[in-house]
């Protein structure tokens, strides 16, 4: 029998595992001996289970500290490593690259062809370049409009399987209970109750071809609602990519956010109504140039706080959404633009209090600005980040994150003010129109086009 070709997949809890499930998992020609793990705490130190690896894995597949890498390539018989995580510099890729090439190992970038599963439903994906440009927002506005025309829609959300990986294999939510039930963290909480909360169920876990089948078996429509930049895991008849007008220059330069916008079909500039005109114009020309056969539209995201009255005057601490103020690259989200405008007497600087678990976050991330990033991917964060507020003295929490802080953390004594935020169309005819469109064409019986 030929020997088995031996990889390690460079991962993040998330694109790794599907990259493993579609390329891997039966595939007797290649051998995955690892995955390597950046960005979430927590997850090295673990394997992918058997009862998801398959019978080719007798023993599931170990996860080590990307910083592994170097001896697990010094033993000389791994032959190729693929890259399967999103939103960072595209010179972080092939530092990596170099650090893989030089041990003599091939160094792959799995491409969508390979790794996307087809639907027989049609299928809208929303991503974007950079993690927090908007995405769930536009999916949200999306669903509702779907529905009103009497489709029956399914959201399927990219990855965030940090707990139990057997029992996240097929996940459903539907009610605040199914969050509970699942243990699910602060991080998975941000991207799944505003869903929840509009009355719209979402699906995800870890393997996406039973999480397809799922969710075909109750939806007219599927809509991909993206995590960072990276591209779907279902192959999309319509693909909408977002830009922040907040970040100009990031169309380019992070992977596998350039690639994604170079696929779009619709590229939406987000956030046009918060910048500057100029940087709105510079973002649509990068978009132009990158990919000029896409469409390219600009959209709202208006934010509106819960309670303007409770902040006006007052010493407030704002708490952001933490993967878009981290690896977003932002320094402040939609919650300190919110205390701003209701003119909060002094937005607090938490550097100042912070526990030692949110005090690492800020040592790591020196970009970020005066915000607090709601850190939660297991119960020591969401204690320190509990521990940071009672110290910090506010008269009242602006909440920029999408989940319910107060219920997120229970025995909060300082009141806490939502900010909220939701995507308006800028332009007629907009990307309802387009949407509207692409139904008439798709609906009718047209063929899903070839990527």
């Amino acid at each position: 029998m030929t020997a088995r070709r031996r990889a390690i997949i460079l991962g993040a809890a998330g694109r790794d595992f599907h990259v493993f499930n579609t390329l891997f998992r039966d595939d007797p020609s290649r051998e995955c001996v690892a995955f390597t793990a950046a960005q979430i705490p927590g997850i090295a130190g673990r394997r992918y289970p058997v009862a998801l690896a398959g019978p080719l894995y007798p023993d599931g597949v170990p996860i080590h500290d990307e910083s592994e890498l170097p001896g697990l390539l010094a033993r000389g018989d791994v032959e190729e490593v693929l890259f399967a995580y999103s939103d960072v510099p595209q010179a972080h890729v092939m530092r990596l690259g170099a650090m893989v090439l030089a041990a003599g190992a091939d160094f792959v970038l799995p491409g969508p062809r390979a790794t996307m599963l087809a639907s027989r439903r049609p299928v809208i994906a929303i991503c974007a370049v950079r993690t927090g440009c908007g995405k769930s927002q536009v999916t949200r506005w999306l669903a509702a409009r779907l529905r009103a025309r009497g489709l029956r829609v399914a959201v399927l959300r990219h990855p965030m399987p940090y707990g139990d990986l057997a029992a996240q294999a097929v996940q459903r939510f539907a009610s605040a209970a199914d969050l509970d039930a699942a243990a699910c963290t602060i991080e998975e909480r941000e991207e799944y109750e505003p869903h929840i909360a509009a009355g719209q169920p979402v699906f995800a876990g870890v393997d996406y071809a039973r999480i397809l089948a799922a969710a075909e078996a109750e939806a007219d429509i599927l809509l991909w609602d993206g995590g960072n930049n990276d591209f779907p895991f279902i192959r999309p008849d319509l693909l909408v990519v977002l830009a922040d007008a907040l970040r100009p220059g990031h169309e380019a330069g992070w992977h596998p956010g350039e690639a994604v916008l170079r696929m779009a079909d619709i590229v939406l500039v987000a956030k046009a109504n918060a910048a500057p005109e100029a940087d709105v114009a510079r973002v649509e020309a990068a978009a132009r140039a990158l990919n000029p056969r896409a469409t390219v539209l600009r959209g709202a995201s208006r934010v509106t706080l819960d309670d303007p009255d409770a902040i006006r005057g007052r010493r407030v601490l704002v708490v952001e959404d933490g993967p878009t103020l981290t690896h977003g690259g932002m320094a402040t989200g939609a919650g300190f633009a919110a205390a701003v405008a209701a003119a909060a007497a002094e937005i607090l600087d938490p550097r100042g209090f912070a526990a030692p678990g949110i005090a690492e976050v800020f040592a790591r991330f020196p970009h970020l600005g005066p915000v607090l990033p709601a850190m939660g991917y297991d119960a020591a964060q969401r204690a320190a980040l509990a521990a940071t507020i009672a110290r910090s003295g506010a008269e009242a929490v602006v909440a920029g994150t999408p989940i319910d802080l107060a219920a997120a953390l229970p025995g909060l004594a300082v009141p806490v003010m939502r900010a909220r935020y939701a995507f308006e169309e800028m332009e007629t005819p907009g990307l309802g129109g387009l949407v509207d469109g692409f139904l008439e064409r798709r609906m009718g019986g047209a063929e899903p086009r070839t990527r």
